[in-house]
């Protein structure tokens, strides 16, 4: 099972990033310690030409962490064909429920670099470079995060086990089920769906006054819906939007979404809500940190796209997700 050319391009992949991070760290606690913008002294111009060499070491180890993600999803479906009773993903994860910690895990990570990759942006755009200190002092944070990453995804993998009987979505992703994602599914069609709409409405409005005004006050509203499209996106798609993709009525798995039958929808359907919730977040994160002209001036200007971005997922994810619901033949309570 370990042998799996996925499973080894994910746990080599992992470990290549814990290292390239620990290098980055020892450099990052000297800046932490040492770095001064307004000496001259040799330590810190050490430090600057160190910072430049280790922001471009983590630009590849942070693209190779919130692409992990995918690649995780992807041999997950492409090993569930080895245990009894596992139909998709969900069977997978459920051979081994730690698969489901590396899954909360990346999720997280793929959110937290991104934002790394946005504050190191900005700061390496400003000739004073004011986030120098900030950028590795969340680096620190995030290092033990990574290191629970690979730790959990060589549990997860090496205590599978071929041939072994797991459950699968149809018991999982059931209204009759116990616990929170058997809550979800079973939400009332005609309750979920005003809400999944609403709050999509909502998130667009705050969005285009985003585009058309610099209120700082609207940056935050939109972090807010952006947090709030995420969850209620995912609860619609367990509660009603999966019904849809698979033109069945008591289909309600996440995951078989991902795979070649059904065209692989899954894949821009979650990526473009991650750049909705991502890119809409960005600008109410980032704002309490300009507290310099430069920051503020590069800030002005990443803003606009930023938001051009967020729109773009928002589109990505509504026509991925909502297509066979407006054109499919599958009709739920006259909806």
């Amino acid at each position: 099972m370990i042998l799996h050319p996925g499973i080894l391009a994910l746990l080599f992949g992992s470990t290549l990033i814990l290292l390239m991070l620990l290098v980055a760290g020892g450099v990052a606690l000297r800046i932490v310690r040492y770095w001064n913008a307004d000496s001259g002294s040799a330590t810190q111009l050490q430090l600057e030409r160190q910072t430049w060499l280790v922001s471009t070491l983590l630009k590849y180890a942070f693209g190779f962490q919130i692409i992990s993600v995918l690649l995780f999803l992807f041999t997950l479906e492409e090993i569930h064909p080895l245990f009894v009773g596992a139909m998709c993903a969900t069977g997978s994860l459920n051979a081994n429920l730690v698969g489901w910690l590396v899954l909360l895990v990346k999720i997280a990570l793929v959110f937290a670099a991104a934002v790394w990759l946005a504050i190191n942006y900005l700061d390496q755009r400003t000739e004073d470079t004011p986030l120098v200190r900030l950028k590795y002092r969340l680096l620190l944070l995030l290092i033990p995060v990574v290191g629970l990453d690979l730790w959990l995804q060589w549990e997860y993998f090496s205590g599978l086990r071929p041939q072994m009987i797991t459950s699968c979505c149809g018991s999982l992703f059931s209204a009759e089920g116990e616990g929170v994602i058997s809550t979800l599914a079973g939400l009332p069609i005609e309750q979920a769906m005003p809400l999944f709409f609403i709050v999509v409405t909502l998130y667009a409005v705050v969005l285009l006054a985003n585009l058309r005004w610099r209120f700082v006050a609207l940056r935050h509203l939109l972090f807010v819906a952006a947090v709030l499209l995420f969850f209620v996106s995912l609860a619609a798609l367990v509660s009603f939007l999966s019904l849809y993709i698979y033109q069945m009525p008591s289909h309600q798995c996440p995951f078989d979404m991902l795979q070649g039958h059904y065209y692989y929808i899954g894949y821009p359907i979650y990526a473009g809500l991650f750049m909705a919730t991502l890119f809409a977040m960005l600008p109410g994160l980032c704002r309490p940190l300009a507290t310099t002209s430069s920051l503020e001036r590069e800030l002005e200007c990443c803003e606009p796209m930023w938001l051009r971005l967020a729109l773009f997922g928002l589109i990505l994810f509504l026509l991925s997700s909502c297509w066979q619901m407006l054109f499919g033949p599958l009709r739920l309570l006259g909806y």
